[in-house]
């Protein structure tokens, strides 16, 4: 079977329904997506190796992972998500040590956030992306952000509300993130460096 590479396209939260992330990987030569919902958790790992501003006060069990794998020369080559059955994505790490493979079952979520840390290609087969893959929405030509921008709320049926800062300095909003990620509140540092990026934007 034909193995389709993916990228992080990105990862969005709803306010409207507590705990439900949906991170969307996309297809690096072509124009579909595969979103796959994650927890929370699993959610905030990934946006902290994504975002090199976040820099846990400890290391998450993800990291600890890379630090317990790079002591004892494991490799993480690779990631495929090798399976989908009622609606639940399977994967796999492909691990080398002194030369020899190894192929681990894992979650896909943990995969991805491990895949990040790794720098680690990931991959899907082509008919897991033929069955549970979606099309790009893209903007009008005419808007102002970049057209190849994704509709994350629209992936998964919700809209996303508006984050509530919009009175706060962009040296407030460093302050507050600091103390977020001081205080291990990864989520609540994740909403307000998306705040950042996008007025850091215009």
């Amino acid at each position: 079977m034909t193995l389709v590479r993916l990228d992080i396209k990105g990862i969005s939260y709803s306010q409207t329904q507590s705990g439900a992330y949906a991170l969307v990987l996309s297809e690096v030569k072509g124009t579909r997506t595969l979103p796959i919902v994650i927890g929370a958790f699993e959610a905030q790992s990934i946006a902290i190796a994504l975002e090199k501003e976040i820099k846990p006060p400890r290391p998450l069990t993800h990291d600890l992972f890379k630090s317990f794998a790079d002591r004892f020369h494991i490799i993480i080559k690779q990631v495929i998500i090798h399976k989908l059955v009622d609606g639940v994505f399977y994967s796999s790490l492909i691990c080398e040590r002194d030369g020899i493979e190894e192929i681990i079952d894992t979650r896909t979520s943990d995969a991805i956030a491990l895949a990040t840390r790794f720098n680690a290609p990931i991959f899907t087969y082509e008919n897991i992306l033929e069955k549970a893959g979606i099309y790009l929405k893209l903007k009008d030509e005419n808007e102002e952000d970049d057209e190849d921008d994704l509709f994350l709320d629209d992936l998964i049926g919700e809209t996303i509300e508006e984050t509530p800062y919009a009175t706060e300095t962009l040296e407030e909003l460093h302050k507050q993130m600091d103390e977020a990620v001081a205080n291990e509140d990864y989520e609540l540092a994740a909403k307000i460096r998306d705040e950042i990026n996008k007025r850091n934007k215009k």
